[in-house]
């Protein structure tokens, strides 16, 4: 009898040895060599993320991994996202991590030339979840953007070029409530104050700003641009500006001949004086930022490109002056031309 109950006791012992290693080996020990980065989507399975972190680093342990996995439910229970895992985690942290849905936030960044829906709608859907469809489909949902306060014909004017820490599953509404969130951020008292010193309500300064960034991506002349555009609508003169032209005709092209300026739209600023009813664009913070620290020059009404082609403008105060930066462009302009004719031959 005392050598049954030895033995029993022991047994018990080294069953609560095992499952104490058992523990610590789940819970405190690193179960990987290096980090890894998930992006897990609905439907992945367990079986599918182990496969992307031993794509990463090696698991020292997979069986281990795997049986964590399967108490933890994750075949029912694992949450999408994006999910960092450090290198000294061990496997019971990452089952928390998935099942729990502790996310890393991602970066998403809007920059460059947003001057169409779709483009604006793939940018998203490459650095989030949400597919490009999805987003187009906010873009057209009248109620939503009618409760962040704007239309189809002011969608430009909810974003703000800049990089934004969100959730990788974040909805495509979400997302423009952030856009809505900085814009709204960009426009205190007192950059509205300086709008106004303008003659600008914030929508018109918006579309103002938007224009200047279809002109130029240099931005020390964002100042110059903006006040030769204010100049104008100062003196009730056409704007004729070429990107509102281009916008009208989806941008498709890759010069404004005179055949495209005839086109019947109210964003022609060609044939309708004023501003276009909306944004053309998304324009960006140093665009708006020259609007409402415009560069009136000596009354500057007229640009041109530099014949140099260094991306750089001619500004003139008047139409003879600016007939000769006009000039000398167009001369440049079929120098090169012939050129490369000439190099081709």
């Amino acid at each position: 009898m005392k050598r049954l109950i030895l033995g029993t006791f022991a047994l018990v012992a080294a069953l609560t040895v095992f499952f104490a290693v058992m523990w610590l080996l789940d819970n405190r020990v690193s179960n990987f060599e290096g980090p890894a980065e998930l992006y897990v989507r609905p439907g992945d399975s367990p079986q599918s993320v182990i496969d992307s972190i031993a794509a990463q680093t090696k698991i020292k342990h997979p069986k281990r991994l795997e049986r964590v996995f399967a108490n933890y439910e994750l075949e029912t229970q694992m949450q999408p996202g994006h999910y960092r895992i450090g290198g000294r985690a061990p496997s019971v942290y990452v089952a928390r991590m998935l099942r729990h849905g502790w996310q890393t936030p991602v970066k998403l960044v809007l920059s460059g030339t947003l001057r169409r829906p779709c483009d604006i709608a793939r940018k998203i859907s490459r650095q989030m979840m949400v597919d490009s469809a999805t987003v187009m489909a906010a873009f057209a949902d009248e109620a939503l953007l009618a409760r962040l306060g704007a239309t189809s014909a002011t969608l430009f004017s909810l974003f703000m070029p800049d990089t934004y820490e969100m959730y990788w599953t974040d909805s495509a509404e979400k997302i423009l409530e952030r856009q809505k969130k900085a814009v709204d951020a960009f426009w205190t008292p007192e950059n509205l104050a300086l709008a106004a010193a303008q003659g600008l309500t914030r929508h018109e300064a918006t579309v103002v700003a938007s224009i200047v960034k279809g002109e130029s991506n240099y931005e020390p002349e964002f100042p110059k641009i903006a006040g030769v555009y204010l100049n104008r609508l100062d003196r009730g003169m056409k704007l004729q500006a070429d990107p509102t032209v281009a916008f009208c005709h989806g941008y498709t092209m890759n010069r404004i001949l005179l055949r495209h300026l005839t086109i019947d739209s109210p964003y022609n600023t060609y044939v309708y004086a004023g501003l276009p009813p909306g944004p053309i664009c998304v324009p960006t913070r140093a665009c708006l930022e020259a609007v409402l620290h415009p560069d009136r020059g000596n009354g500057n009404l007229y640009f041109c490109a530099d014949p140099s082609f260094n991306g750089t403008h001619r500004f003139a105060a008047t139409y003879s002056e600016h007939l000769r930066n006009a000039g000398e462009f167009q001369r440049a302009l079929n120098k090169r031309a012939a050129e490369k004719k000439k190099a081709a031959v």
